[in-house]
């Protein structure tokens, strides 16, 4: 909170700062039209990026590395005793220290040596943080004061403002990439330590899944199972249901709404079919364990169908439900976005309105609303809570949708769930199963930038 407050600060001088830019702009160059090289507003601007931009990173980069520094100031504080604990001990003494320091109680430290430590690091962190609020606003008064000297009418204050924006987006653009490359090499990596544990060919063609490890070796199960085919088949068979329930009710509401549907009647139908992308899927579940899965239950055991009180259709029919809006939005989206002259030249060869959907819109609008469906694939393949509250946590090697089974995410939440040993083949097989579903992300983006390739060479 007080960081925030820093920084609303230094964001206000620099919009007053930026005021003060562009008066002096104008009164140097004789008036709003003077002879200045660029507006007004760009020595603001100008003059306001020299003031926030240095303090703002100064200020980032203080509190990136401050924790490190305090942590090991009062690590030097600490007795000799208590620096030759194990690593693990230690770490918990730290947080313990941070916790207590945080909250400013310290009634219930473990020992005379956490309260004091935790009263020495709450100390350094006040002086550390009146000394960042002091360097920042230094620094923005400095940038300001330098930003003003620097007006001047012959200054290209437009191109340096636009070279500030244009480093921005080249700054924002490389933290995406790199944040991905961090996840990707994340997964490879812990991936890898599960592949020297457990073979790979196990983990991808192995039907039993048992991740169950024991403390001793004598234990029934000591080694788990760590086959990961009724994972897999239980992920595809859920998104398929799923899919067969969203694509034909996403795909035939949207092209209901964008063709044929009176415009009062779209303007009421659509947001109220874009409410159900913003329930919660804990509703959805609570919805399938109630509603859904005694209802299909009953009427299978009026047809002679054993239908389990957690089964695979029951939630991938809910999970439909709650994706049909990101088909039909888009879809709705892309088929009005197609030109009418598409349409009248279809009309003037004497075609019908379904006709012309079916022959024309459709084709046109087909990379859109595959790009519509692959993320709603997308979705389903990554829900966890319905899976878990409709389905289950058994691993189940079945095609059958009236049984349970379960899901890669659901499997990974379980496997993370807690304080884990990340030395185990327990814990590192959830990072093989992220990489599976990495790699099937990818997989499917790839798919779709191949379509969208094919029919914009077609329609464009």
């Amino acid at each position: 909170m007080q960081f925030l407050t820093l920084v609303l600060a230094l964001l206000l001088i620099s919009a007053m700062v930026y005021r003060l830019g562009a008066r002096q702009a104008v009164r140097l160059g004789g008036g709003a039209k003077g002879g200045l090289h660029s507006l007004p507003s760009y020595y603001g601007y100008y003059v306001a990026l020299w003031c926030g931009i240095p303090a703002l990173i100064l200020a980032a980069g203080w509190m990136i590395f401050s924790p490190l520094i305090l942590k090991s100031l009062v690590l030097d504080t600490l007795p000799p005793d208590t620096l030759t604990l194990p690593a693990a001990r230690l770490s918990l003494l730290m947080n313990e220290v941070k916790q207590m320091a945080a909250s400013g109680d310290y009634r219930f430290a473990s020992d005379d040596v956490a309260r004091g430590a935790a009263e020495r690091y709450h100390s350094l962190r006040t002086i550390s943080f009146a000394a960042m609020t002091v360097a920042a606003l230094s620094t923005a008064l400095i940038g300001a004061w330098w930003g003003m000297r620097r007006v001047s009418p012959k200054l290209r204050a437009r191109n340096a403002v636009e070279g500030m924006v244009t480093l921005f987006l080249i700054a924002s653009s490389t933290v995406a990439i790199f944040t991905t490359i961090g996840i990707v090499l994340s997964l490879l990596f812990e991936s890898l330590r599960f592949f020297a544990k457990i073979p790979i060919t196990d983990f991808l063609f192995g039907l039993n899944w048992s991740p169950q490890t024991a403390m001793r070796a004598d234990q029934v199960g000591s080694s788990g199972a760590f086959g990961a085919v009724p994972l897999f088949t239980g992920t595809l068979l859920i998104s398929v249901i799923a899919m067969i329930v969203a694509v034909p009710v996403g795909l035939l509401s949207a092209i209901y709404m964008a063709e044929y549907a009176h415009p009062k009647f779209r303007a009421v139908a659509k947001p109220l079919l874009e409410i159900l992308a913003g329930i919660p899927t804990v509703v959805y579940g609570f919805f399938a364990v109630l509603t859904v899965a005694p209802a299909l239950r009953g009427l299978g055991g009026s047809l002679g169908f054993n239908i389990s009180a957690e089964s695979a259709l029951s939630t991938g029919i809910v999970m439909g439900v709650m994706i049909i809006p990101f088909i039909s939005s888009l879809s709705d989206d892309v088929i009005s976005a197609v030109p009418d002259a598409l349409r009248h030249g279809s009309y003037g060869l004497g075609a019908t309105h379904s006709e012309t959907i079916r022959q024309v819109v459709l084709p046109a609008a087909l990379p859109g609303i595959v790009g519509g469906v692959l993320l709603a694939v997308s979705r389903a393949i990554g829900e966890t809570m319905i899976v878990v509250m409709a389905a289950g946590l058994s691993a189940h090697l079945t095609a059958n949708p009236f049984q349970s089974v379960t899901t890669v995410t659901v499997q990974i939440v379980t496997l993370l769930v807690g304080d884990q040993e990340f030395d185990s083949p327990k814990t590192l097989s959830a990072f093989a199963l992220g990489l599976v579903l990495f790699c099937v992300t990818l997989a499917l983006n790839v798919v779709a930038l191949n379509v969208v390739r094919k029919y914009r060479e077609k329609y464009d």
